[in-house]
């Protein structure tokens, strides 16, 4: 049941994740981070915010993460339990209910702003109804969006600077490990599996982090995160897997282990939040775990980038003409693997 549970919520994360994402211009140069702002967010809505947000509530565990590396933490008073490994967490009002959140947890908190990530586009307009003021981020599929989403929140929460800071910590590690493989002409195939036939495939955060890792992802000729049957699976017959602690056990099952990857016990152990919670630190955790274990005669430690080695050195970027995007926050693909999560449990109940 515990691996049940685990996958219908995975695939609720990566369905949000699957969604297209919009577009943003890039923001103009400059230290000017005053308020107030007006920003248009992914459901086309221009979102006012007259003065500093004191009072900041995430509605997605990428999104406290955000706000934790860009300096913003003192201002989160609300996020939900999927970020309780977060230093301090256990002080703010956890507004988890189900797979969303507590409209009522949520209010209580009297926030000045409600940031939700598109894994919580189901909540945006319950919350506004209630008064609050919310801004919804587009969903990243790659990681130049994820530098985008953290150039936006940077803006919202007058956390600039820190933004930047943390957007060249993040791209200093990426290039690190790129450099790691660059010459590599023969990249292992590499499948990240999620249960039930469900795999990470092209077009989603998952393989942006393989790639960078110098892996090419077995399942790129599909789009999103698809449910795929053995013989197709077979027939990909990855060279290694990527798992976490709670699709290990993978390795051993029917098809993955008839594959090469299952046959030689070819896997790379990753944390299952840097997989699916697009935020800087998941970046830069995932994408050195995954290199240092595909290419273990290539990578050493000096590849890692400490974030003091970068601070100060990126000026802030200020996006105030920027769109966030437009759009409904589930697209078709994520509404299907939803309604095929909820059958899942509605069998084991």
């Amino acid at each position: 049941m515990r691996r049940l549970v685990t996958l219908v919520a995975g695939l609720l994360v990566l369905a949000s994740l699957s969604a297209t994402p919009a577009a943003a211009s890039a923001g103009q140069s400059g230290q000017n981070c005053s308020f107030p702002v007006t920003l248009t967010d992914a459901t086309g809505t221009e979102v006012t915010i007259e003065e500093r947000p004191e009072r900041v509530v995430t509605t997605n565990p990428s999104a406290a993460q955000t706000m934790w590396e860009i300096g913003g933490r003192d201002q989160v008073v609300g996020l939900t339990q999927y970020a309780d490994y977060l230093e301090g967490s256990e002080s703010r009002t956890n507004v988890s209910a189900g797979f969303g959140v507590s409209r009522e947890k949520v209010a209580g908190t009297n926030p000045d702003l409600v940031i939700a990530p598109n894994s919580s586009a189901g909540d945006v307009q319950g919350l506004r109804d209630a008064g609050l003021t919310v801004y919804h981020l587009p969903a990243p599929t790659d990681i130049e969006d994820i530098r985008e989403a953290t150039t936006r929140i940077g803006r919202l929460t007058g956390n600039c600077q820190g933004a930047a800071d943390t957007n060249a910590w993040m791209t200093a590690n990426v290039d690190a490990v790129r450099n790691v493989t660059a010459d590599v002409d023969d990249r292992p195939d590499v499948l990240y599996p999620l249960g039930s036939g469900y795999v990470a495939a092209s077009g989603t955060f998952v393989d942006s982090v393989l790639a960078t890792a110098g892996a090419d992802n077995a399942a790129s000729e599909y789009a999103d995160y698809p449910q795929l049957n053995d013989e197709v699976i077979l027939r990909m017959d990855p060279d290694n897997l990527v798992l976490h602690e709670e699709t290990s056990y993978l390795v051993d099952e029917e098809p993955y282990a008839s594959t090469t990857a299952g046959q030689e016990n070819a896997v790379a152990t990753v944390r299952e939040r840097d997989m699916s919670q697009p935020a800087p630190r998941s970046v830069v955790n995932a994408v050195h775990n995954v290199t240092r274990q595909l290419y273990p005669e290539r990578y050493d430690e000096g590849v890692y980038v400490q974030r003091s080695a970068v601070e100060g050195t990126t000026p802030a970027t200020v996006d105030d003409d920027a769109s966030g995007g437009s759009g409904p926050g589930f697209t078709a693909v994520g509404a299907v693997v939803a309604v095929l999560a909820t059958a899942l449990l509605a069998r084991r109940r």
